[in-house]
């Protein structure tokens, strides 16, 4: 078994243009990313080691933010992870496998979490 690093940015929040329902089209919802990244791992870690062995965290965020096109309405959410998943392929080779959890905040009644995780390998 290879050695891998997993990384995670959990419970980050951003509004999206998502949705299927009149109520939901044309105005941004909020959602709760949990995103984690399974790594090549380097040989090893020591005190000294650079950034760039790894990967940066705020990379994860950028692409459930920034990284989503501004104007695009995304029917389904699932679609939303797609992109992420996909945007954080194209951004490392060592990338092996991406985990994708959306929480649609709006749609909560009494704390519950309703959503989807979708996890992609790299092909």
């Amino acid at each position: 078994m290879a050695d891998s690093l997993i990384l995670e940015v959990a419970n980050f929040e951003h509004d999206v243009l998502t949705g299927i329902y009149s109520e939901e089209t044309g105005r941004p919802q909020p959602l709760r990313f949990t995103i984690t990244v399974q790594l090549k791992a380097a040989p090893h870690y020591a005190p000294d080691t650079p950034l760039d062995t790894s990967k940066n965290y705020m990379d994860l965020k950028f692409a459930a933010s920034q990284a989503l096109p501004e104007g695009v309405h995304f029917k389904l959410i699932e679609a939303v992870a797609d992109h992420v998943c996909e945007t954080l392929f194209v951004q490392d080779d060592r990338v092996l496998a991406v985990t994708v959890k959306i929480v649609k905040l709006a749609i909560s009644e009494n704390g519950e979490e309703i959503g989807i995780t979708l996890t992609r390998e790299r092909r």
